[in-house]
């Protein structure tokens, strides 16, 4: 059969690299033998360098924004995930926990339940993403599992501050690797990367924080490998945060089960029928992007994007720009007689003739999200309930908005610009173009806003002020203590 050329130029160059992995210090990575005057040579493998990398990972040498990154990952992540407890997606998975009835071992977020370290992981990560509220990385929420992993992993650990925040950090690179190395995964691939890429992160973060040996880390990475799945099909329905719990469960049982001596392939993600070639076929990947792991924090350099409105990051352009014609236009908002929405080719399938029916819907749907930023000004939570749905104002701006793909930004991968223009009745046109979402690192939110984020999650679940301060000042220093004792009661519904 013949292979894809992007698949044999792969092999070749990881060839390479292995041959020159002496020469980089990576112990054990190549091995020269003479054999019958042959020289055989075990060549490195994506997974040695990843685990080479985690086993060597310093926090002492991490840059002081690295830290104030991860530590706002963690405020908005659980944040969400606190919010995100409430929701109807949440709730049928722990009933179904409860049913496993499993040993009550760890805490599961905005629940008096405890359970077992995987399914509380399951339960934490569908609720992280039941808002589609947290934030988004490269490819959509490519880090959606890790947190939800790692929090009830550090729990049955009784791991450090230091600990966790290290095995998140470990995890957010290997993520942005993989999400450099095939750039269209989630877009013309077709893949939901929270739940393919994002398992494989969440189970490197969990083997660091469980501290497994090198040699054990790149079964740990084969197993996450074949536990990787989740299709874009599922966007607006409940399956989507089942994809970051799916992941969550998947990364920690990979750790487990590699660290207990289950082998899987070394050459996982860039071997024939690995992960690059599988969930890569047709596009162009590469390897380069691993070249720099270990010398460079993408936590730094690339950073990631906290929501500020909670629905999918795709559409957060449009709402912006809505929210720029509603500031200019106030009262005469009534007045508007057509809408214009230009987009990305990969943001299209946000757009939807058909009113959304239900808050799953609502969140994916760029003609609600514009009407609703026209009629009632910057989205909440609020606005995805069903009483906001319903309302006749939105709807009738809703099913007058036309949207198109704008040549100007019509293969937007990374950025996804919308341009909205309004006609009044007068005849007036008011056009708005934003490139840049609220909340990417050219139009960062602020620090108040951060903090309003995540006082609103926390009210959302009915946490009271008092302990959702408290939650937020442990996670606002994170590493600055050791235990992590006086989290888990403040995670937990009473």
């Amino acid at each position: 059969m013949h292979k894809p050329q992007h698949v044999d130029r792969l092999a070749r160059r990881m060839f390479l690299l292995g041959s020159a992995a002496t020469l980089a210090g990576l112990p054990e990575l190549a091995q020269g033998q003479e054999r019958s005057n042959a020289v055989v040579l075990r060549v490195a493998t994506m997974s040695d360098r990843i685990a080479h990398y985690v086993g060597q990972f310093d926090l002492k040498q991490v840059p002081p924004l690295a830290i104030e990154r991860a530590r706002t990952a963690f405020v908005d992540t659980v944040g969400v995930t606190l919010a995100g407890s409430t929701e109807k997606p949440a709730e049928i998975v722990r009933d179904m926990v409860k049913e496993e009835g499993a040993a009550p071992a760890v805490s599961v977020i905005g629940s008096p339940l405890k359970t077992s370290p995987q399914l509380a992981a399951l339960a934490n990560g569908v609720a992280s993403h039941a808002l589609d509220f947290d934030f988004t990385f490269q490819q959509g929420q490519m880090m959606a599992p890790v947190i939800p992993a790692l929090l009830p992993l550090a729990e049955k650990l009784d791991a450090t501050q230091g600990d966790v925040l290290a095995a998140f950090m470990t995890g957010f690179e290997v993520c942005s690797r993989l999400g450099r190395a095939n750039p269209t995964h989630a877009g013309i691939g077709a893949w939901h990367a929270t739940s393919t890429i994002g398992a494989i992160s969440a189970a490197v973060a969990c083997a660091r924080l469980m501290k497994l040996p090198e040699k054990a880390i790149p079964d740990v990475i084969g197993i996450a490998v074949s536990l990787a799945s989740g299709v874009n099909a599922n966007y607006g329905t409940m399956t989507k945060p089942l994809h970051a719990g799916h992941a969550a469960k998947n990364g920690m049982m990979a750790a487990i089960l590699g660290g207990k001596g289950f082998t899987a392939n070394r050459a996982a993600i860039e071997g024939r029928g690995g992960f690059l070639a599988a969930f890569g076929r047709g596009m162009q990947i590469s390897i380069e992007p691993f070249s720099d792991l270990g010398k460079r924090f993408d936590l730094v350099e690339i950073g990631y994007r906290p929501k500020r409105y909670p629905c999918g990051g795709v559409i957060h352009t449009g709402i912006d720009a809505a929210l720029a014609i509603r500031d200019e236009l106030g009262p005469r908002v009534a007045d508007i007689t057509s809408i214009k929405a230009g987009i990305s080719k990969y943001a299209s399938n946000r757009a939807k003739p058909e009113y959304p029916a239900d808050m799953e819907a609502a969140k994916f749907n760029l003609q609600y999200v514009i009407a609703t930023s026209l009629v009632r000004g910057v989205p909440h939570l609020e606005t995805f309930e069903p009483e906001a749905i319903k309302d006749e104002r939105v709807k009738a701006l809703a099913q007058m908005t036309a949207v198109s793909i704008d040549p100007e930004f019509a293969d937007a991968h990374e950025d996804y610009p919308t341009r909205v223009a309004v006609t009044l009745k007068d005849g007036r046109t008011v056009e708005k173009l934003v490139v840049y979402a609220s909340g990417t690192p050219k139009n960062p939110m602020s620090a108040a806003q951060l903090r309003e984020k995540f006082f609103d999650c926390a009210a959302h679940a009915k946490v009271i002020r008092g302990n959702a301060e408290k939650i937020a000042a442990i996670l606002d220093k994170l590493g600055d203590q050791s235990s992590l004792g006086e989290l888990w009661p403040l995670l937990r519904k009473t």
